[in-house]
């Protein structure tokens, strides 16, 4: 790869801070809206069937798929991370390392994953709070999505995050949405009467056959990018290697630790839902689906910048690293806020929308405004938390996810649920993401001024 004809790296030093963090973010927000919109897809679909079995299915699989997110995050984002840094030192060995490390880990992981689901199938099946009456369409849906598809899903999100750690988000989010679009069109045909009339098992086949169309774009892109990229999976470059590890582990662990957090949180709320029923549970499903929508535009934006930052803190440009945060901070509250007063206000449409349920809507429209109110501070609990990882600091983001789900919104489900029978349940992620807000802010600050610090401190010296 020739360096000094790399473009890329005009992205991280000198673009204006406006325009660089528009094109490394709006196509990652882009593809993570397209993600949602083919989780929706699912939830549309099924829901047309106007059977609250097989929503709920889909709902009671949720913990799973989220538990993918883990093995994402443990090799996507570590890995994305030390890359980024590397780069900016124009450590490029380093680069192809992690790259290389990360995806056979994850191949690796993915194959056990799917082997550990498919042995321990009806614990599990219990676990996640399938009764008799979900069993059989919950394992049908999971069949597709997790026995079949760990492997081609949590490859999918490891590469596209390696694929942005270079500044190349366009192409990241292409493979992203290649899969999230042929879902779409697949859902239809699998799930519904004039179709194959799979139900929720559809669902799961169409889930399934877009992460392998998703997986071919990336190892075909990479191919005919083989001379330019920096991200690199042939074999030879797989090392065991302690920096490359604990550069990777660092930050991936307490990503990882984060997400298997979610998916308890995820678990103990679709559980104490399914005590009130099927409805309850496919209402608590079409609103989490919905719920999805700005925060992954959040997300997307946190996921956006982490190269930009990562960058230009190891190359030492500390001030456009932080302009950089405050740019982006800015943005995902003012976009956060308003979303969150549009789904408060037209809640009872927009859950109508994915099914026309009298009891069903009753329960969303109350969900989707208690979820709601958590919004405008989960933006900044998002945002630090993409800073901590680019930084390298994994340990403060495995505080801030211990904070949120086991000594915040976790006890809060249990005492909302005691005190307000169901209807609490919604509003336990306001009282945790308030406290992680303020926390946040607290946090950069010490950051920034940490930087700042050791900035001058150099010059002096």
């Amino acid at each position: 790869m020739n360096i000094k004809s790399d473009k890329r790296t005009s992205l991280f030093e000198s673009v204006p801070i406006p325009k660089a963090v528009v094109t490394l973010c709006v196509p990652t927000i882009i593809s993570s809206l397209v993600m949602v919109l083919y989780n929706l897809a699912d939830t549309y679909f099924v829901g047309i069937l106007n059977d609250p079995v097989q929503n709920a299915a889909v709902t009671l699989a949720g913990p799973v798929l989220l538990a993918f997110n883990a093995v994402n995050n443990l090799f996507g984002v570590g890995s994305s991370s030390m890359m980024s840094r590397a780069l900016g030192r124009k450590d490029f060995d380093t680069v192809h390392k992690s790259s290389a490390f990360g995806f056979y880990c994850a191949l690796f992981c993915g194959i056990v994953f799917s082997l550990l689901c498919t042995i321990a199938k009806a614990p599990l099946l219990a676990l996640l709070g399938a009764d008799d009456v979900t069993l059989t369409a919950t394992a049908a849906y999971m069949h597709w999505t997790v026995t079949c598809g760990a492997v081609p899903a949590i490859l999918n999100v490891v590469l596209a995050y390696m694929v942005r750690s270079e500044g190349a988000s366009f192409h990241a989010s292409i493979g992203t949405m290649s899969g999230c679009l042929l879902n779409i069109v697949l859902d239809p045909i699998f799930i519904l009467p004039w179709g194959l009339n799979m139900g929720a098992a559809g669902a799961g086949l169409a889930t399934f056959l877009s992460n392998c169309v998703a997986c071919l774009y990336f190892f075909i892109l990479l191919y005919i990018r083989r001379n330019s990229t920096c991200v690199c999976i042939r074999p030879r470059a797989f090392c065991l290697q302690k920096d490359i590890m604990l550069g990777v582990f660092g930050v991936g662990i307490p990503a990882s630790i984060q997400n298997l957090l979610n998916v308890t949180g995820m678990t103990i709320l679709n559980n104490f839902t399914s005590a009130f029923g099927a409805d309850a549970v496919a209402a608590m499903g079409i609103t989490q689906k919905i719920y999805m929508v700005p925060m992954y535009v959040c997300m997307g934006i946190s996921q956006g910048i982490m190269p930009l930052v990562s960058y230009n803190y190891a190359s030492g440009n500390r001030k456009r690293m932080r302009s950089s945060i405050v740019f982006s901070g800015s943005i995902s509250v003012g976009f956060i806020t308003a979303a969150a007063l549009f789904f408060f206000v037209g809640a009872d449409s927009v859950v109508r929308f994915f099914m026309d349920n009298v009891s069903i809507i009753g329960y969303g429209v109350r969900f989707l405004r208690g979820f709601c109110l958590g919004l405008p501070f989960l933006c900044m609990d998002f945002l630090a938390v993409g800073v901590f990882q680019a930084l390298g600091y994994g340990r403060k983001a495995l505080v801030f996810a211990i904070m949120r789900k086991i000594i915040l919104e976790i006890p809060a489900l249990f005492l909302l649920n005691f005190l307000f029978p169901l209807y609490g349940l919604a509003y336990a992620q306001f009282c945790a993401e308030f406290v992680l807000a303020v926390a946040a802010v607290v946090e950069l600050y010490l950051i920034f001024r940490k930087l700042e610090k050791k900035s001058v401190y150099m010059e002096d010296v």
